[in-house]
């Protein structure tokens, strides 16, 4: 059938589906009357309706074709038959011989065992799985992808049946947690640290859709192009009125964002959507809830953070769609609220007021998220992979949300709220009293001075520089900034962040770290990678030295951004010197195609590696000739020296960083470094534990780098400390049997007064 004839006969099926729907006769009626449509307009010798019952059991609600004794009698569980893994998949299936398929489960009171070939699509509202559809033929059909996207279309008009409560009580499909109004805790992932309180605010963007099917799909089409063009416009004033305005690399994702309002191909399935018969609010339901199903059985971290900055895109066009000038976030709402929400976009973020915000709570999320970063930007506690919080939190619901330890609390006691209160005040007294510290140097009692540089990797860390008196970056993640673009950042565009890097840091030093991805930070333009060990896989330099035009662009942009200035950079996952003479060697290339060139010159390189590959412990003489300084980074380095997977909950707490052996390795370096006559400095999470950080100076470290929040505290621990006393303590620690040297450490610093 030629496509325009189809797209006729689809939009002439669903307003006959329509008026079925707004005439008479009860909802199981109305039911019995749309699979017979459906069944006539198809060609199909059965259609079947079933519907989602409590427990997840679909229970068959109406027939055209099977027994009429099976209806409302026969059941399957979600995962169970053909019906049941459309269900679980949420995904079509359109099978010739559907007795042959694997999943195939016979039921003898249906009678359909005569039939062949099945046609199933799932019915969908708001991302929920409330039934499926399914079309049956006697012979064997090969149904087209057309046919398919037909009974999609005609899955959501069953949708709003099924949701209307007329055939299943909403009661009834409740999630149900048995705790009614006590006490809850959530456990999550920390997504920004904090702490904070609140009453629980729902974030509920999504506009319900009453009318399906389009009287006039032109006059859509219309409707549709005002809604874009507003939307955008809308986009366009709230980026420029909001604090967001400044630069930074929230800025970049939200230009980003920007620009997926503008994609043609998310549009375009929108307009295909109105052109066969449906509204411009429920072809906006329908990309979504195809969008929303299609990525959910994506594994990529990147592209399933993408889903949300969709999602809010197509909640926005339907609010604008539906000419509301409002949103939610604009009602009246507590002074102090906590937003709950399933996912979110980075502009949704926006919308609400951050004088009152105090927390965010997500069922889905990342570090890496969009709206992590934004909310990071605005100093706001995420926990993200909250299950079921939106299930389990009320609105107006009491909230603690605990960003640290990456737990929310839901009706806390009394006695919690008191101590949470408590909590936040000391912190804010804690936040005045760094503040003092900022422009003091970090410097002991014994005159000692220690640098304390920051970890960064967005322009949006770089303010914290002046605000928390750091002496440098430590560690630039060249990274991140490649991780929110959809394609592989040209020489230009890498040049202009890495220079406004440089320019803002001023006279204070940065290194660069060069591009550290695989393992668990992913590029979308670059192929996935199924690394049954991605710690231990094709990661960081392995990825730079067999793919050398991508290190190369790297180091290019490096050294024209340092024009005139020092460029330090250093180069991840080294396992062998080897590797680093290749890396280097590549370095020396750029260098030389730079001088050639006439381009303007940094005023020196320095190279360094980051150790974190243990192999390089016996490599210490070569390496180190070969360097111009040294950083360690703990968080791998640790885990691979004990063997034990960081991610894994089992093992989180099993090995500690304070033991003989972790200490007595770093000592070890810090010795070897000092006679070589190479700088060494540590970057990983130890450094910005000031009971970690006092053990690190206290074998040799003079220069640490941490996350910015952790300067103040280090720092206050570094100007309460005598080194002499505590390097002494240190050198007869080491040699003990102990698990963990936490606890000597700690009663030091209780007995001298020092800051931890």
């Amino acid at each position: 059938m030629e496509q325009g004839a189809a797209a006729t006969g689809s939009r002439r099926l669903l307003r006959r589906l329509r008026d079925v729907m707004a005439g008479s006769g009860t909802a199981q009626q109305r039911l019995d009357t749309i699979v017979r449509l459906i069944a006539a307009d198809v060609v199909a010798e059965v259609c079947s309706a079933y519907i989602m019952r409590a427990g997840e059991v679909l229970e068959l609600f109406a027939s055209e074709g099977l027994r009429p004794e099976a209806v409302h009698h026969t059941r399957l569980r979600v995962g169970e038959g053909l019906v049941g893994a459309i269900a679980a998949n949420a995904r079509p299936l359109a099978l010739a011989d559907a007795q042959s398929h694997p999943d195939f489960a016979y039921r003898p009171e249906t009678g359909e065992e005569i039939y062949q070939s099945l046609m199933g699509v799932p019915i969908l509202r708001s991302g929920r799985v409330l039934g499926v559809l399914v079309v049956q033929n006697r012979t064997r059909r090969n149904y087209s992808d057309d046919e398919v996207e037909a009974l999609q279309t005609i899955a959501m008009v069953l949708a709003e049946l099924a949701a209307s409560g007329d055939l299943v009580s909403p009661i009834e499909l409740q999630p149900s947690n048995g705790i009614g109004l006590l006490p809850l805790r959530l456990d999550g992932i920390r997504l920004n640290s904090g702490l904070a309180m609140g009453i629980a605010v729902m974030h509920e963007p999504r506009i319900v859709v009453h009318q399906v099917v389009a009287e006039d799909p032109e006059t859509e089409l219309a409707r549709l192009r005002h809604a874009v063009s507003a939307m955008q416009s809308a986009i366009d004033a709230l980026l420029a009125a909001s604090d967001m305005a400044a630069s930074g690399e929230h800025r970049d994702i939200l230009e980003t964002y920007r620009m997926f309002a503008e994609d043609r191909g998310w549009l375009n399935r929108i307009t295909e959507a109105i052109r066969s018969g449906l509204t411009a609010e429920a072809a906006v339901q329908k990309v979504q809830d195809d969008t929303r199903v299609r990525m959910s059985q994506i594994t990529d971290p990147y592209l399933r953070e993408r889903l949300a900055d969709l999602e809010d895109l197509a909640n926005r066009l339907q609010q604008h769609l539906a000419g509301r000038e409002t949103s939610a976030a604009d009602s009246e709402l507590p002074e102090e609220f906590v937003l709950v929400a399933r996912s979110m976009g980075p502009a949704e973020l926006l919308d609400y007021d951050r004088r009152c915000l105090k927390a965010l709570v997500l069922e889905e999320g990342s570090p890496t998220a969009h709206v992590a970063v934004v909310a990071r930007a605005l100093d706001i506690p995420v926990v993200g992979r909250v299950r079921d919080a939106v299930a389990r939190i009320d609105a107006g619901d009491p909230v603690v949300v605990d960003g640290f330890e990456a737990q929310v609390f839901i009706r806390p006691g009394e006695d919690i709220q008191q101590a949470v209160e408590a909590n936040i005040e000391t912190r804010r007294m804690q936040r005045e009293a760094y503040a003092v510290v900022r422009t003091q140097p970090a410097i002991s009692l014994d005159r000692v001075p220690i640098n304390l540089h920051l970890n960064g990797g967005l322009l949006i860390d770089l303010p914290h520089l002046d605000e928390t008196g750091a002496s440098g970056i430590g560690l630039y993640r060249t990274e991140l900034p490649f991780m929110i673009r959809s394609s592989f950042p040209t020489v230009e565009q890498q040049t202009a962040i890495y220079r406004r890097v440089l320019e803002q840091a001023g006279d204070r030093p940065v290194t660069f770290r060069t591009l550290d991805i695989g393992g668990d930070k992913l590029l979308p333009y670059l192929p996935k990678l199924e690394d049954e060990n991605p710690a231990m896989g094709w990661r960081a330099i392995r990825i730079a030295l067999d793919r050398p035009a991508m290190l190369r662009h790297q180091l290019r942009a490096l050294i024209r951004a340092a024009e005139g200035r020092e460029l330090r950079v250093k180069f991840p996952m080294v396992a062998e010197v080897a590797e680093l003479e290749q890396a280097r060697a590549i370095l020396d290339m750029e260098i030389e195609r730079a001088k050639r060139s006439g381009a303007g010159m940094p005023a020196a390189v320095k190279v360094g590696v980051m150790l974190e590959v243990p192999a390089l412990l016996w490599q210490l003489p070569a390496l180190l000739r070969r360097l111009d300084f040294l950083s360690v980074g703990t968080n791998d380095l640790v885990q691979f020296l004990f063997a034990c997977d960081r991610g894994n909950p089992r093992l989180a707490e099993r090995y500690d960083a304070l033991s003989p052996a972790v200490l007595g390795l770093l000592r070890q370096l810090s010795s070897t470094c000092a006679e070589y006559g190479v700088p060494i400095s540590l970057c990983g999470e130890m450094a910005g534990d000031p009971l970690d950080a006092m053990a690190l100076i206290g074998i040799g470290f003079r220069t640490l780098s941490m996350a910015p929040a952790s300067i103040g505290p280090v720092k206050t621990m570094i100007r309460s400390v005598h080194l002499g006393p505590l390097e002494q303590f240190m050198a007869g620690l080491l040699d003990r049997p102990d698990h963990s040297l936490r606890p000597y450490l700690r009663a030091f610093a209780q007995d001298h007064g020092i800051v931890v």
